[in-house]
């Protein structure tokens, strides 16, 4: 025999709850399945269209890089060019200060020379040109004479004769 228990309402609760429980269960897993299609569908999109996207991202990557380099290529050459501009600057001041020194240490080396009695460039130029003019006087002068003098049999005539000339221009 079956006995009858007295109801209190619990079991229709728990049947409700039941039911509840149930329906929420299948509900979260109906949206767990969902989700994880969902993640399938994007993983699978990522794949396909993963490598068209790495592939823009590499176009656009050399494209920066090719405008980058462009600009620091004229960054280097306009730094280039203006140390070049400041070297000339600086070799042209120091060529200037170099001729000057040069010229104050040829000044006082022809000052300390002079004091020596050393003579100058000039000086021995003038000489030489003297002494060339006195070669000349002397060869015009002394060779006719000393070829009539050969002709006539002696170079003691002849030098002679180029001694009295020297004394009648000499008084």
């Amino acid at each position: 025999m079956a006995k009858k228990s007295k109801g209190t309402g619990d079991e229709r609760n728990t049947g409700a709850a039941s039911l509840f429980d149930s329906a929420l269960a299948g509900s979260v897993k109906e949206s767990a399945q969902q989700i994880w299609l969902a993640g399938m569908g994007a993983f699978a999109k990522a794949q396909a269209e993963g490598k068209q996207v790495f592939d823009a991202l590499v176009k656009e990557g050399a494209s920066l890089q090719k405008k980058t380099q462009s600009v620091a290529e004229e960054r280097f050459s306009d730094v280039t060019s203006r140390m070049t501009s400041m070297a000339d600057d600086v070799t042209a001041k120091a060529g200037k200060q170099w001729d000057k020194l040069e010229s104050i240490f040829e000044e006082r080396t022809a000052r300390a020379m002079k004091k020596l009695g050393v003579p100058s460039a000039r000086d021995v130029e003038a000489l030489k040109q003297q002494i060339e003019a006195l070669s000349a006087q002397v060869a015009r002068g002394a060779r006719p004479a000393v070829r009539k003098a050969a002709a006539k049999g002696g170079a003691k005539s002849a030098a002679g004769k180029t001694a009295k000339r020297a004394r009648k221009s000499a008084g």
